[in-house]
C-alpha cells in the first residue's frame, strides 16, 4: 500500500465533543479548489438530513469539500436537522471561503437524535486549520462509530501520461446492508476526469464491490459513498486509460468493503459465499444474498457448523431457479454435497475444519445454467448481540 497521501487534498479532524469527550468526532476534507465529483447514496426511504443535503448539491458535478460527524447521525430529526446539515455546510463554506453548495455533508451515529450545534460550529474553524496533505488518517478515526479499526486503503497508477493516485477511507461495521452505497466512504484522485465519467466509473465501482458486502442485512438510513478528482497530478485520464484507472477505483473500493466487513460487529469471520450454476446472474446474486442474510447461516458460521442444511433451505427461499438435486456446495475445496446429496461425516469433518479459518469461500452450484455472482459476509457472535443491545447506552 502507498502512503495516504493525494495531490490537491487536505484533510483533519478534531473533538467537538458530540458524543465523547476524549476522541476526534468532526472531520474534514478539502480540495485546494473546486472538483469534479460523484456520489451514491442510501436507497433506504428514511434518509438522513446530511444526505439530502449533499444529494442537492452533487448535482452541479463539483465538489470542494466534505464535513462529517460521528457520534449523531442527523436523521429523523425534521426541519431542524435539514437546518443543521445546512449550518455544518455553511460553516465549512465560510472557513474555507467557498461557496455552500460545493460543500458535501455527512453524519454518523445514533437515529432520532438532534445534533449538538452548539459544540459543532465553535470547532469548525479549528477543524478547518487543522487541514494537512498527510490528514486523511485522522479523518479515517474521526469517522469511526463501532468500528474497531480504521479503514483505508491507497493505490499509485503509473499510466503512459503520468503517475496518478486513488485513496479512499472509509467508516461501517453494524447496520451494513448496502443499496447503492455503504456507511460511509471518501474517495479521492488527483487525476483529471471529468463528472460524468467519475459518476459512471463511481456507480460501476460501487456495485462490484460495497453493494456485494452484508454484517447484518440493515440498509443505513445515511450510506454514502462520495468521489472527488482534484486534477492536481496534471494526468487526464483519457479513452485509453479509462480501464486502468477503473480497475484501480475497483480495486480501492473492493478493499474498503472487505475492511467493512472484516469489521462487522462482532464479526469473527470473513465469507465469501459464491453462487455458480445458476440460471442468470440476477439468479446467482439473489442466492448468494439470502445465504449471505441468513440468521441462521450466520450464527452456524460463528459456531463453525458446517450445517449444509441451512444453506439449502436458504438458497431454496432466494427465488432463483433451481433444481434441489443439482445442488453442489463446498468450503473452499473441501465437497460437502454432491447433486444434493450429502457425502458423509469424513466429508463433514473436512467443511467444518475449513470453517476454523477466519476466511474461506462456501461454494455454491445451482447447476442450472451458466449465472455466476458473490457477497461478502460475516458470522453473529454473541458480542454482536451484546454491541447492539447497549448500543445508545
Amino acid at each position: 500500500m502507498t502512503s495516504m497521501y493525494c495531490k490537491g487534498f487536505r484533510a483533519g479532524a478534531v473533538c467537538a465533543g458530540i458524543k465523547h469527550k476524549d476522541r476526534p468526532d468532526l472531520a474534514m476534507l478539502a480540495c485546494d479548489h473546486p472538483a469534479a465529483a460523484a456520489a451514491v447514496f442510501t436507497r433506504n426511504q428514511v434518509t438522513a438530513a446530511p444526505v439530502r443535503i449533499s444529494r442537492d448539491h452533487i448535482r452541479s458535478g463539483r465538489c470542494q469539500a466534505l464535513i462529517v460527524n460521528s457520534g449523531n447521525a442527523n436523521c429523523a430529526t425534521g426541519r431542524q436537522g435539514m437546518e443543521n446539515a445546512k449550518a455544518m455546510a455553511e460553516a465549512a463554506a465560510f472557513a474555507l471561503g467557498t461557496d455552500p453548495e460545493l460543500i458535501q455533508v455527512a453524519s454518523t451515529g445514533v437515529i432520532g437524535q438532534q445534533l449538538p450545534m452548539d459544540r459543532i460550529l465553535p470547532a469548525v474553524p479549528k477543524l478547518a486549520s487543522s487541514l494537512r496533505n498527510d490528514g486523511l488518517e485522522d479523518l479515517a478515526h474521526a469517522i469511526m462509530t463501532t468500528d474497531l479499526v480504521r479503514k483505508t486503503a491507497s493505490q499509485t497508477l503509473i499510466l503512459p501520461s503520468g503517475e496518478v493516485t486513488v485513496c479512499g477511507v472509509a467508516k461501517g461495521s453494524g447496520m451494513i446492508c448496502p443499496d447503492m452505497a455503504t456507511m460511509l466512504s471518501f474517495i479521492m484522485t488527483d487525476a483529471d476526469l471529468n463528472p460524468a465519467a467519475l459518476s459512471r466509473l463511481l456507480t460501476e465501482a460501487v456495485n462490484r464491490s460495497f453493494n456485494r458486502i452484508t454484517v447484518d442485512g440493515d440498509t443505513s438510513t445515511n450510506d454514502t459513498v462520495l468521489l472527488m478528482a482534484s486534477g492536481a497530478s496534471g494526468v487526464r485520464i483519457r479513452e485509453n486509460d479509462e480501464k486502468l484507472f477503473a480497475d484501480a477505483l475497483n480495486q480501492i473500493c473492493m478493499d474498503l468493503a472487505t475492511q467493512v466487513v472484516l469489521d462487522g460487529e462482532g464479526a469473527t469471520k470473513l465469507v465469501r459465499i459464491e453462487v455458480t450454476g445458476a440460471a442468470t446472474s440476477e439468479d446467482a446474486l439473489k442466492a448468494a444474498e439470502t445465504v449471505a442474510n441468513s440468521p441462521l447461516v450466520k450464527t452456524a458460521l460463528f459456531g463453525e457448523d458446517a450445517n449444509w442444511g441451512r444453506l439449502a433451505m436458504a438458497v431454496g427461499r432466494s427465488g432463483a431457479k433451481l433444481d434441489p438435486d443439482r445442488i453442489t456446495l463446498s468450503f473452499d475445496n473441501a465437497l460437502l454435497v454432491k447433486d444434493g446429496i450429502w457425502l458423509g461425516p469424513e466429508a463433514e469433518a473436512k467443511a467444518s475444519s475449513v470453517m476454523k479459518q477466519k476466511k474461506f469461500t462456501i461454494l455454491i452450484d445451482l447447476g442450472v445454467g451458466e449465472g455466476q455472482d458473490f457477497m461478502l459476509t460475516c458470522d453473529f457472535s454473541y458480542d454482536y448481540v451484546r454491541i447492539n443491545a447497549d448500543y445508545r447506552s
